[in-house]
C-alpha cells in the first residue's frame, strides 16, 4: 500500500509539517521561558515518563514488538494510564482489516507507526514530535505526559467537524487515529487517497 508523510513531501513542508513546527517552536519558548525551579521539574517530568518495553503491552502481535524493538521503540504512556496505552488496533486503511497504530518513542521522540493488516513491513510513520511538548500539570504538584491515541470512528470525526469547522473530511469509510494531547485539543490522522488527512478532533 503507498503511503505518503503528511509531515513532509521532499524538501517541502506541508500544513501538517508547519503546524507540529510551531508547536514545536512555541513548547520550546515556553520552557526557555520557565523559570529555573520550573524548568528543573519539566526536567525531572520528562525522565519519569513512563515507557513499556513492546513486549509488556497485552495482546500487541510478536511480529510487531519485534519490530518495535528493532527500531528501538518504547512506548510512552500518560500520567493518568490504569493499563497499557498508545498500542491500538482498529480498521485504520478499510473496513475490515485488522491494523495496529503504536506510539514508538526514541530518543524523546515519538511517531505513530502504523502496521497494515498487522503487518512489520513497511509500516506509515506520522507525526513526529518530542515527547516533552506533551508534558502538563496534571495535579497541583505533578507534571505528567499527555499525548494518547484512539480509534476515531465516523460519529467522532463528522461530530469533531460539525462543531469546530476545520477541513472538510472525504466520505468516511474507516476509522482514523486521534492523536490527543489529554485534556486539551486532540486531530484525527485519516488515511484517504493514498495520504493521511490532519482532521479536526477535539477541541
Amino acid at each position: 500500500m503507498p503511503v505518503t508523510d503528511l509531515e513532509t513531501k521532499g524538501n517541502r513542508v506541508t500544513r501538517g509539517g508547519r503546524i507540529s513546527a510551531l508547536l514545536a517552536f512555541a513548547a520550546a519558548a515556553s520552557f526557555a521561558q520557565l523559570p529555573t525551579a520550573r524548568k528543573q521539574q519539566f526536567d525531572e517530568a520528562e525522565r519519569r515518563i513512563v515507557r513499556l518495553s513492546p513486549a509488556s503491552v497485552p495482546g500487541l502481535p510478536g511480529n510487531i514488538v519485534r519490530e518495535l524493538q528493532r527500531r528501538g521503540c518504547t512506548i510512552p504512556q500518560t500520567a493518568y494510564a490504569k493499563k497499557a496505552e498508545n498500542a491500538i488496533r482498529g480498521e485504520f486503511a478499510r473496513p475490515g482489516q485488522a491494523d495496529w497504530a503504536v506510539l514508538c518513542s526514541v530518543q524523546g521522540l515519538s511517531s505513530i507507526l502504523v502496521f497494515w493488516s498487522g503487518s512489520e513491513k513497511s509500516p506509515a510513520e506520522i507525526a513526529p514530535m518530542e515527547d516533552r511538548i506533551f508534558l502538563q500539570g496534571v495535579t497541583a504538584g505533578q507534571i505528567g505526559y499527555s499525548r494518547a491515541l484512539g480509534a476515531a470512528g465516523r460519529d467522532f470525526i463528522m461530530r469533531h467537524y460539525d462543531a469546530y469547522g476545520g477541513p472538510k473530511p472525504p466520505p468516511i469509510e474507516h476509522q482514523g487515529i486521534d492523536d490527543a494531547f489529554v485534556g486539551k485539543a486532540s486531530v484525527t490522522w485519516y488515511f484517504h487517497g493514498g495520504k493521511w488527512l490532519k482532521l479536526t478532533g477535539a477541541d
